[in-house]
């Protein structure tokens, strides 16, 4: 029986990348995974399929969260499969994982992509957790997906950075009014981490090494580094720890 059996969580962003990686790991430790997706249902059903192979429980669900109302059609969907499949709509852990990258300097910044990247990137977690905390239970989890870049200098992507910086200070903000009910709120903060979006860095042998670089350990890192840090967080011994911006870079830039 795994840490979080009986848990229930929501993955936002949860078909490719670290959310997938942090859905399995979830759904390996018990428990049932609201698998959520924006463009490909097919992806999100093998993760599905994956969680159930290994006897877990899981679903996919579909929205487009760069607004409010895309956000609460996933809350919708979220409630009417936990209330036939438990009975019940209680959430146990958020992971706000869903967001993009924008490699653009600020002279070269187009105002329609600035805003798109903040609809998804700031604007979703914020109401993510607005509509979650209804449904939250004592003692659950909110894990958001920052970066570490935000404690670099990278002036090729200073929209990106400045959208989890604010994911940084939402999660200290939060902290004090979710600590009464039990509820933690964390961020963790990837480097280089070897997904799609940076599929383009990854096949530039160049690029690849640049990115290896950056940690101390000469590598990038996996999803499932990730994954690892999501499940300690959203586990029983995570809940000493709230309002931290945890760096998982591997050590980049010390």
């Amino acid at each position: 029986m795994g840490k979080l059996f009986s848990k229930v969580a929501i993955v936002t962003g949860g078909s490719r990348g670290i959310g997938r990686a942090i859905a399995l790991r979830l759904g390996r430790e018990g428990a049932a995974v609201a698998v959520h997706y924006s463009a490909s249902r097919d992806a999100a059903e093998e993760v599905v399929g994956e969680i159930q192979r290994s006897g877990g429980s899981a679903f996919a669900v579909g929205a487009d969260l760069s607004t409010l109302e895309g956000i609460r059609a996933l809350f919708d969907g979220v409630e009417q499969e936990l209330h036939t499949r438990f009975g019940s709509t209680g959430i146990d852990i958020l992971v706000n994982n869903a967001g993009i990258g924008l490699t653009t300097t600020l002279e070269a910044t187009k105002e329609e992509d600035f805003d798109y990247l903040m609809s998804l990137n700031v604007k979703a977690p914020f109401f993510m957790i607005q509509q979650a905390l209804p449904h939250l239970r004592k003692d659950g989890r909110i894990i958001q997906i920052s970066s570490a870049v935000t404690r670099m200098s990278l002036p090729a992507i200073p929209a990106y950075s400045m959208s989890k910086a604010a994911v940084n200070g939402l999660t200290l903000s939060l902290a004090n009014q979710l600590g009464p009910r039990g509820i933690t709120i964390n961020a963790i903060a990837p480097g280089f981490v070897a997904t799609d979006m940076n599929a383009g860095m990854l096949q530039d042998p160049e690029s690849r090494q640049f990115g290896a670089n950056f940690s101390i350990f000469g590598r990038w890192g996996e999803p499932g580094d990730i994954a690892d840090i999501a499940a300690f967080l959203a586990s029983p011994e995570g809940g000493w720890i709230t309002g931290q911006v945890i760096d998982a870079s591997g050590g980049s830039h010390l």
